[in-house]
């Protein structure tokens, strides 16, 4: 059984991969996507999978927006962190959803819902009462960080996030940028501060690199689909974003 996933934080994604393991042993993930615009074009590139695990809420957006953009037959169980009570008329349409977090037990009972619906060779297609609940409902409200605190010298002093020019990553250690030229170690690691960080202002470039949008100087097409990029006030002439997340990057400057 091949499962693509769909979530936008890699915890829950880590944890969801580990539950399938001990639910459905035989499963395989063939991917997880983050974002809609992720999803849409691996879905368009690689066969369709036996089953869809959906977190309604992604980065870039709702899930819906790749059942709309995409055909699809098949089987999707969502998550979300919405209260059951909204969303019970999720079976009457047969698909089945999970509550974060995710309880390992709701998850065995909506695999074994997958196994009984796919011998009948159910086909969702998302019908049109589902889309319209879809659209329903509202964003899922998602913190973001708008400071930073860090020591300069004895004092600690804060940092605006409108502030930052850049976030860099050397060896273990992080460092932000400020426009000023300002450098400060903060102790968040670039995995943690991309979930918490908005992502209509931060992208994740690299393993190295965070940046915020007003900070791409120059943008030049590389070698194997690379994108090779110049930070303002960044000194470092090899930034480069991978062909994986090129699209990505693409979508987010378009905005």
């Amino acid at each position: 059984m091949n499962i693509l996933i769909l979530e936008d934080e890699r915890a829950a994604a880590k944890r969801l991969q580990q539950l399938l393991k001990e639910v459905e042993p035989e499963a395989n993930t063939v991917a997880i996507m983050e974002t809609v615009a992720e999803s849409v074009e691996w879905l368009k590139q690689n066969p369709a999978p036996d089953l869809i695990i959906s977190d309604i809420q992604l980065g870039d957006g709702i899930s819906f927006d790749v059942f709309e953009k995409v055909t699809l037959s098949v089987p999707v169980i969502f998550i979300t962190a919405y209260d059951a009570y909204m969303l019970r008329a999720f079976k009457v349409n047969s698909i089945d959803y999970l509550l974060k977090p995710i309880d390992k037990e709701e998850l065995a009972v909506a695999m074994a819902k997958y196994r009984a619906l796919h011998m009948k060779q159910y086909d969702n297609g998302l019908n049109e009462q589902l889309i319209v609940m879809l659209k329903q409902l509202p964003g899922k409200a998602k913190e973001v960080k708008s400071r930073f605190l860090v020591k300069q010298g004895e004092k600690l002093i804060s940092i605006h996030t409108d502030e930052v020019a850049y976030i860099r990553a050397d060896d273990k250690v992080v460092f932000l940028h400020t426009k000023k030229g300002q450098k400060y170690i903060i102790d968040e690691s670039l995995d943690e501060l991309e979930e918490v960080l908005d992502t209509a202002k931060f992208f994740r470039v690299n393993r190295t690199y965070i940046a915020p949008i007003e900070a791409i100087e120059k943008i030049h097409t590389h070698f194997n689909g690379r994108l090779k990029i110049e930070l303002h006030g960044c000194d470092d002439n090899e930034i480069f974003v991978s062909k994986q997340r090129a699209t990505e990057f693409k979508n987010w400057l378009n905005k």
